[in-house]
């Protein structure tokens, strides 16, 4: 790395410069994903050329990193946009702790926590000390000194610039032809912009300062020694088995009482709901964030609990994970019935994007319980880190192969047909992932007339919206707003016989068949 630090600081700066180029003023599109990869690109090549191999283990993190990075551009739905991002930015970070040793996998939570903050100290010190060292060794004489040197043209520069104010100034001034010619080269500057040029090149600066460190940190601190893991816990455990099985013990028993009751919801459903005197909203409501938090909640008792639990004998180990699994087969039954109370409320409200991110959320934690009651089995407790990481990144998968807003739009409309009300102003609110999904159903058919005029509705609202905003350039490009123009498009034809409402603000929609269609919904 040190023979070729000029190389080294010229890809940073220009990464630095790559990243005022593709997001100044610019909304997000392909940009993240295009600078995700250049990053990565160039990080590797630095490492090549210093040398450093990475680990078996480590390559896996690639193709990671480049799927979540591609899933910013591939959908347009916030919050997978939103996790795509930090992942990648997380998955990055990892590769960069675990470059030559590879044992992310293996990771507890410390041994994370501990490495990004060294990661963190890297990003702060080792870009100056590898300055100090380049600069020692460029010094005149120095026998390590190879090429031109640049830090006395850096000087040059810097002392030559208020020399050429002073002298300029005071020949414009002289000569009226010469003030003229130097007011329009610096017009053709735009110096009134001189602000923005300067906080653009100090954040270009500290992106690459930032990048610089993290490289330095993957090719010289990544190797992976001594994990906390290796050695004796933190905290030396100091409950006996009799504490934590009354603990576990009395949860289940609390949680079994609790199953009980629910049983009767399971297999009753609405009837069960309607003698009991509740509504759906009631039902639903009721404890439907409390039901998420128990299993939250539970899972880490069971985690804080294995960590300051003395299990010494084999015997002692099977009576903590036997409780521990009831403990998790119970939780299991409890996210079904949150499960449940949520299709019910559902079945009532329609779907929006909160109550389906719930849905692949209390699948994923189930699974997350499973994985947990597993590694207390195996007793690899410690790689419960690697495991919520996984979940994590199989949550946010599940987000963009499903399309939320997609399948928003086509639970709603399925429901429609069964005789309750369409939300226009909510389809309209949806992102672009939604219109392919619209077209579909406005052009195929298959539906209720109603059904179909009130779709039809959203779309003339969603291409109206669309029309009075300015397309952004290549930088910003989307493929899902390339498949939503493609969408729209394909029903432009149909979509002629809405028009927008004279006078009216909001925007609202005439159908054919005379039918108002707001495309905006009440305030919340």
């Amino acid at each position: 790395m040190k023979q070729h630090w000029r190389w080294f600081l010229l890809t940073v700066l220009v990464l630095g410069w790559l990243l005022d180029f593709l997001f100044w003023r610019q909304p997000p599109g392909i940009n993240f994903a295009a600078y995700a990869f250049l990053c990565l690109a160039g990080g590797l090549l630095i490492m090549r050329w210093g040398g450093q191999r990475i680990a078996p283990t480590s390559r896996w993190l690639i193709p990671l990193i480049i799927v979540f990075a591609a899933l910013t551009w591939a959908r347009a739905e916030p919050l997978t946009v939103l996790l795509s991002a930090l992942l990648t930015l997380l998955l990055m970070a990892v590769l960069a702790v675990t470059y030559a040793g590879g044992r992310w996998l293996q990771y507890g939570i410390l041994d994370y926590a501990l490495n990004f903050l060294q990661l963190a100290r890297s990003m702060v010190a080792r870009p100056l000390a590898l300055l100090s060292e380049a600069g020692r060794h460029d010094e005149p004489g120095s026998q390590r000194s190879r090429g031109p040197n640049l830090w006395p043209v850096v000087r040059g520069v810097a002392i030559a610039l208020p020399v050429l104010f002073v002298f300029g100034a005071l020949l414009a001034s002289a000569d009226l032809v010469f003030g003229r010619e130097l007011t329009a080269i610096l017009r053709s500057l735009q110096l009134e912009r001189l602000p923005e040029y300067i906080f653009r090149l100090l954040y270009i600066l500290l992106a690459a300062y930032a990048l610089a460190g993290v490289y330095l940190h993957a090719a010289l601190q990544s190797s992976d020694g001594k994990l906390m893991a290796d050695g004796k816990p933190l905290i030396p455990p100091f409950l006996g088995l009799t504490e934590a099985g009354i603990v576990l013990g009395s949860v289940s028993v609390l949680f079994a009482a609790f199953v009980m009751v629910q049983f009767n919801y399971f297999f009753g459903g609405e009837q069960n709901i309607g003698l009991e005197g509740y509504t759906y909203s009631e039902y639903a409501r009721r404890g439907f964030g409390e039901l998420v938090a128990v299993a939250v909640l539970s899972l880490i008792l069971i985690l804080g609990l294995g960590a300051v639990t003395d299990r010494a004998t084999r015997r002692q180990r099977r009576i903590f994970s036997s409780l521990s699994t009831v403990v998790v087969v119970l939780v299991a039954v409890i996210l079904v019935s949150a499960y449940q109370r949520l299709n019910l409320y559902e079945l009532a409200y329609g779907f929006t994007r909160l109550r389906t991110y719930t849905h692949v959320f209390l699948i994923w934690v189930g699974l997350l319980l499973a994985v947990v009651a597993l590694l207390e089995w195996m007793h690899r407790e410690r790689i419960f880190a690697a495991a919520a990481l996984l979940a994590a990144l199989g949550f946010a998968l599940s987000l963009a192969f499903l399309n939320v807003d997609g399948f928003i739009v086509h639970q709603n409309v399925q429901r429609s047909g069964q005789g309750q009300a369409l939300d226009v102003p909510y389809l309209v609110s949806l992102s672009t992932d939604a219109d392919p999904v619209l077209a579909k159903v406005f052009g195929v058919g298959g539906v209720p007339s109603t059904v179909r005029e009130a779709v039809g509705a959203a779309l003339a609202c969603r291409s109206e919206f669309s029309s009075v905003h300015a397309r952004a350039d290549w930088r910003s490009f989307t493929f899902s707003r390339w498949q939503s123009d493609k969408a729209i498009q394909g029903v432009r034809q149909g979509l002629n016989d809405y028009r927008p409402a004279d006078g009216q603000s909001p925007l609202r929609i005439v159908a054919p068949n005379g039918m108002v269609y707001s495309c905006v919904g009440p305030p919340d």
